[in-house]
C-alpha cells in the first residue's frame, strides 16, 4: 500500500494529477501557522493512498503537476521506502537513509522550501 498527500495550492495552474488506481482518503483544509509570506496562511490536504506498485510513475506524475515556486514539494511512503517529489526532481531513498534524507532536504533548501517544512515524518 502507497499512502501520501499532495497540498492543493502546489498544484500548478492547469495542472492534472490523476494516477490510476488512486483512491481518496481525505480532503481537509488547515491553517498552517509556518506558513512563508509567499505561501497561503490556509493549505487543502488531499490525502490518498493506491495498492499500485508503479512507484515511480506516480512520483513522475507530481513532479509534472507541482509548482515550482516556493519550493512545493508532496511525499508518501511505499514499504520501507520514502518518496519526496518537487517540481520536476524525485528522491527516493529506504526510511532511516540518513544520506538519502540529507540530499533531498538540501534539494529543498536550494529551492526555496523554508527550513521548517523539511520535516516529513521517516
Amino acid at each position: 500500500m502507497i499512502t501520501g498527500y499532495v497540498i492543493g495550492e502546489s498544484l500548478r495552474p492547469g495542472a492534472v494529477f490523476e494516477p490510476r488506481g488512486l483512491r481518496l482518503r481525505r480532503v481537509s483544509r488547515v491553517e498552517i501557522g509556518g506558513a512563508s509570506d509567499a505561501q497561503p496562511p490556509v493549505w487543502t490536504l488531499v490525502e490518498w493512498e493506491t495498492d499500485g506498485e508503479e512507484v515511480g510513475a506516480l512520483a513522475e506524475a507530481l513532479a509534472e503537476a507541482l509548482q515550482p515556486e516556493l519550493g512545493w514539494y508532496a511525499d508518501f511512503t511505499a514499504g520501507d521506502e520514502r518518496v519526496v517529489v518537487f517540481a520536476g526532481k524525485v528522491f527516493r531513498y529506504r526510511r532511516g537513509d540518513e544520506a538519502g534524507r540529507a540530499e533531498a532536504v538540501a534539494y529543498g533548501r536550494s529551492v526555496g522550501t523554508p527550513e521548517h517544512q523539511l520535516d516529513w515524518e521517516e
